[in-house]
């Protein structure tokens, strides 16, 4: 398992590019949403509070496999979704 600033950075670095790819979803109505934050614990709680006053979120928990970090922890990884504006 790789922790925190171990020696398997390039492999962390890579996962969270990966990550950063993943920008907005169309779920099964239709309906378009942007990532607005990746992450957990309390940043988590501030950005989904944030988030919340934008409008509609949805919260996603994903897989913390290669982030040694959260593995450790046992710390949960979510992203948030935030509905986006349909042009009228």
């Amino acid at each position: 398992m790789e922790t925190c600033g171990g020696k398997n950075q390039q492999r962390v670095r890579e996962r969270m590019a990966r990550e950063e790819q993943v920008r907005e979803r169309v779920d099964e109505d239709g309906t378009r949403w942007f990532k607005a934050y990746c992450g957990g614990g309390r940043h988590f709680e501030n950005w989904l509070a944030q988030c919340r006053e934008l409008g509609e979120v949805r919260v996603e928990e994903i897989p913390a496999d290669g982030l040694g970090c959260y593995m450790a922890s046992g710390e949960k990884l979510y992203r948030i979704w935030v509905k986006m504006k349909q042009d009228s």
